[in-house]
């Protein structure tokens, strides 16, 4: 869809709430009310389906809005049955094999005004209980056997682990991502920091996620905005 103007973006919004029920309707935006942009998470070359649907998962569960995507050796797939769903509702940013797509990942996260922190089992690194939730921060999540790459820890603000009291060394990719996003979640939510998302934002995901909710929707937009855009 091109990008509509304020006017008709609302203009846009009402006609569309008309083929979706009132109760559908405030349970949006009660969700809306309680995403995030202030967290974000990044997933490195990833390939086990299970592993990545359960942090689509997590983050839909905890309202974080942002995933990012660095494809190298696998190619990103969901596990319906295991995401159920929460993909649908999340923002997710693709990037596809290519030459240090790591860094430009990083990068444009930088560009955006985050934090990127990677995540390491390494008892040198600070632990999740230092980080600073006042600043907005894209986690960093390897693959299943070898963790983040080279170029992903040395392109990172910081890095951080969750403190283990037992033999084993690491967590499963899936349990570290739900254990920091509730961890950064909850003391982001119980701080004075402004954490939700901007009115433009509200409305763009609001617009989106009516259109999610009603069956075939794009012959409804093509013929609202053949009417209305025009001028515009």
């Amino acid at each position: 869809m091109c990008t509509l103007s304020p006017h008709i973006r609302q203009e846009l919004i009402l006609h569309l709430e008309q083929f979706v029920t009132e109760p559908r309707q405030a349970r949006l935006k009660e969700v809306l009310h309680l995403r995030t942009r202030h967290i974000a998470v990044v997933l490195e070359d990833l390939y086990q389906t299970q592993n990545i649907s359960a942090v689509m998962r997590s983050c839909e569960c905890y309202g974080v809005q942002d995933a990012y995507i660095v494809e190298n050796r696998n190619e990103f797939n969901v596990h319906k049955d295991i995401s159920m769903g929460a993909d649908k509702w999340l923002t997710l940013h693709h990037y596809p094999y290519a030459e240090h797509n790591m860094k430009q990942c990083i990068d444009d996260l930088h560009t955006k005004g985050y934090t990127v922190v990677a995540t390491l089992p390494d008892e040198k690194q600070k632990t999740i209980f230092d980080i600073a939730v006042a600043q907005k921060t894209a986690f960093l999540f390897g693959t299943e056997l070898t963790g983040l790459s080279e170029e992903a820890v040395a392109c990172a603000d910081y890095n951080v682990l969750i403190p283990m009291y037992g033999f084993t060394e690491s967590f499963n990719i899936s349990n570290s991502a739900a254990i920091i996003l509730s961890h950064a979640s909850e003391r982001l939510r119980h701080s004075d920091v402004a954490w939700q998302l901007t009115d433009d934002e509200h409305a763009d995901l609001y617009l989106e996620w009516l259109q999610k909710s009603i069956r075939n929707p794009e012959p409804i937009v093509r013929d609202f905005l053949a009417k209305h855009t025009m001028g515009y």
